[in-house]
């Protein structure tokens, strides 16, 4: 395990929390800002006792990603855990305390996941819960080569790590969560003016009002078990007119 003066040398140089910011405003999206997170974790533990990865693993209801992590090799292992779902970061990011577990080969926590991961190498690994809203939860998971590669000062260090990041991917997960919602709005109005120039064509060819025209694409999309866009869209190609790819607003 790298000693005190090797783990601190992040914060000592420059606070923790000042790295992640900048990685935050030099990232492009939200990936990119976690990608450097576990990096940066990454590299703090790495030393003479063993190769360090790290993943982020979020949590929503009915589904467990790893969103981020440092290299290949420790999205693999977080793969490792969602085949069994259990494991130091699902555990984690579930009971919301950490995980610690010295050594796979003699620790009796998690029996058949402990054997599976020591397969591939991996000799000890430390869950930390980043707290985040409601509706959400994630885990920093970090992984060892070497076992009792994490003692009393390295597990403070993590969970410092985690609790500088917590704002930062609360932010992060919130910026997401709103670029999904807008891009969503975007769709749904760009579907809505494909379904309304189709009801105007139609309006223009059967001499209907706007709500016959509407009548008239509902009972089509049902008979032919076609989405009510899809349908407006192939109707606007069949007059030569391509659904629009965006919808244009006035202010």
């Amino acid at each position: 395990m790298p000693d005190e003066q090797e783990l601190g040398r992040e914060t000592e140089d420059e606070p923790l929390a000042a790295v992640l910011q900048d990685v935050v405003l030099d990232s492009q999206d939200v990936k990119e800002f976690l990608t450097g997170l576990t990096e940066i974790a990454a590299s703090a533990f790495s030393g003479s006792h063993g190769e360090v990865f790290c993943g982020i693993t979020l949590l929503r209801p009915r589904s467990k990603v790893t969103v981020a992590s440092s290299s290949e090799r420790a999205r693999q292992m977080d793969e490792v855990q969602y085949g069994f779902d259990d494991g130091p970061c699902l555990r984690a990011a579930r009971e919301d305390y950490t995980v610690h577990i010295r050594d796979f080969l003699t620790e009796s926590e998690f029996p058949e996941y402990r054997r599976a991961i020591a397969s591939f190498g991996i000799r000890s690994a430390l869950g930390i819960p980043v707290r985040l809203d409601d509706g959400a939860s994630a885990g920093l998971d970090f992984y060892s080569t070497e076992p009792n590669a994490f003692d009393e000062k390295g597990i403070s260090v993590a969970e410092g790590i985690a609790r500088d990041a917590s704002k930062s991917l609360r932010l992060a997960v919130r910026i997401a969560i709103l670029t999904d919602a807008t891009r969503n709005l975007e769709a749904a109005m760009t579907s809505r003016t494909t379904i309304d120039l189709a009801a105007g064509a139609i309006m223009a060819q059967n001499r209907c009002s706007h709500d016959q025209a509407m009548d008239i694409l509902r009972s089509a999309s049902s008979t032919r078990n076609m989405k009510l866009r899809d349908l407006a869209a192939s109707i606007l190609a069949s007059i030569g007119q391509p659904a629009p790819v965006t919808t244009h607003f006035n202010y």
